[in-house]
């Protein structure tokens, strides 16, 4: 794709970033056919090729951002779809992710859109003020009907049934190995997570200690920034992962990590760009070396090695998670861990296709997003699973709420395979036949 950006404006790394992602488009259209957006809304401009043209022409301009625009690019899930699809190889995340900067800086939103938006960057992020508004939404639910904005409705829709405790293997500390030690990691904790379901971070421990791993739990760490990177709010995106580059830093520099294992795959999916997102930055050495050593849980379980088990009678749907399959390529490595553990693993039609949560997609695009979690639920639904599989709590939470199948992360499932309990969905549901 042929540009026309100025020497001035080339000045500026932003622009220069995204000079050398529209360079590369050669405008195939190969993205239309896997962007969830364009399967449902079937308009061009809800395609990754439209949004690559508008925010082209936008940031050539230097024009502020239009409703236009802003209303498409809205639309997108960052799903990355796209760029797996692509054959140039456009890395339609860094440029999206400069459009939203964009936006947030040159467009003027609505008094509601800028009131939820503010909400969600003040509670999400901050797992105690999230426990507070899950309570708020429970307590709210009732009067769900009463409520005028379908946003407003999603809200209150997101509050599980059950809020659990917290959790102490949340605080910073050390868990020993079981065993001789193999790697030194560290646990992100994250922020959601904490609040919706305490039992992945606590099955992610004790599987990395059966399997041999000393685990950390960093002072200091915290939300990954990724809510906030992509609403566009940049100084505050970056101000939380500078928190966890520092954390992280420290526990490098002292006894050293072998990774930095992340069970929630859009956090990771962040995190491994930590490099690109401070590479003009004075924390520039430190992200770089940060997002070197990031892995996504499945990845540090395959390098330990995980037991062979017995075959267990249990058929698992495995969703895969867009942060995951796409953002960070990983397709094989769950699946195998799940099969070497003794499940039967299936996988849906369409498994390269968005479930519709992206971060708070669900909330701020309700109507779209429920489209989308039909359409995936009727398909895990049709292999007829004993149980839902997936390495994403926001994933985990869209598709729960719209199926009677348990669903649960692929690490309770490894978990209770090796020793551990039984995950705690899998008993409120009759009829799942017990682990042999």
């Amino acid at each position: 794709m042929q540009t026309t950006f100025t020497p001035q404006q080339l000045q500026d790394p932003a622009i220069q970033r995204s000079n050398e992602v529209l360079r590369t488009c050669v405008h195939c259209g190969f993205c239309t056919a896997t962007c969830p957006t364009y399967q449902v809304l079937g308009d061009e401009l809800d395609s990754p090729r439209g949004r690559i043209y508008m925010i082209k022409d936008m940031l050539e301009k230097g024009r502020p951002a239009d409703e236009k625009t802003v209303k498409h690019v809205d639309r997108c899930l960052s799903c990355l779809a796209c760029m797996t699809t692509c054959p140039s190889g456009v890395h339609y995340m860094h440029l999206v992710d400069h459009a939203r900067e964009y936006i947030e800086q040159t467009y003027r939103r609505p008094l509601s859109d800028r009131l939820l938006r503010w909400v969600l960057a003040r509670i999400l992020p901050y797992p105690t003020r999230f426990r507070l508004a899950l309570l708020g939404a429970k307590i709210g639910r009732p009067f769900r009907g009463l409520m005028p904005d379908a946003r407003l409705r999603a809200m209150l829709d997101m509050a599980p049934k059950h809020i659990p405790p917290v959790s102490r293997n949340d605080d910073p500390q050390v868990f020993a190995p079981q065993g001789a030690r193999k790697m030194r990691v560290a646990l992100m904790t994250g922020c959601a997570q904490r609040a919706l379901n305490t039992d992945i971070n606590d099955a992610t421990i004790r599987l990395l200690r059966r399997l041999g791993a000393e685990v950390v739990i960093a002072e200091g760490q915290g939300c990954c920034g990724a809510l906030t990177h992509h609403m566009g709010k940049t100084a505050e995106s970056h101000a939380t992962a500078a928190r966890n580059i520092r954390a992280w830093w420290a526990e490098m520099q002292g006894q050293g990590l072998d990774a930095i294992v992340i069970n929630t795959s859009g956090c990771g999916t962040t995190v491994k760009d930590y490099g690109h997102m401070f590479r003009n930055d004075p924390l520039a050495k430190e992200a770089a070396a940060v997002s070197a050593i990031a892995r996504d849980v499945s990845e540090v379980l395959h390098t330990l090695g995980l037991p062979e088990g017995q075959p267990q009678g249990l058929k698992v749907a495995y969703h895969a998670a867009c942060s995951l399959q796409h953002g960070q390529q990983i397709k094989t490595a769950p699946k195998d861990l799940l099969k070497r553990a003794g499940f039967a693993v299936v996988e849906p039609k369409d498994s390269h296709l968005c479930c519709g949560s992206a971060g708070t997609y669900n909330l701020m695009q309700p109507e779209i997003s429920q489209q989308l979690k039909a359409r995936k639920v009727e398909t895990l639904e049709a292999k007829t699973p004993d149980v839902i599989a997936a390495g994403n709590i926001g994933c985990m939470m869209q598709i729960g709420s719209g199926t009677q199948i348990p669903v649960v992360h692929t690490v309770e499932l490894l978990d209770w395979a090796t020793g551990g309990p039984k995950p705690r969905a899998l008993g409120e549901f009759a009829g799942v036949p017990a682990l042999r």
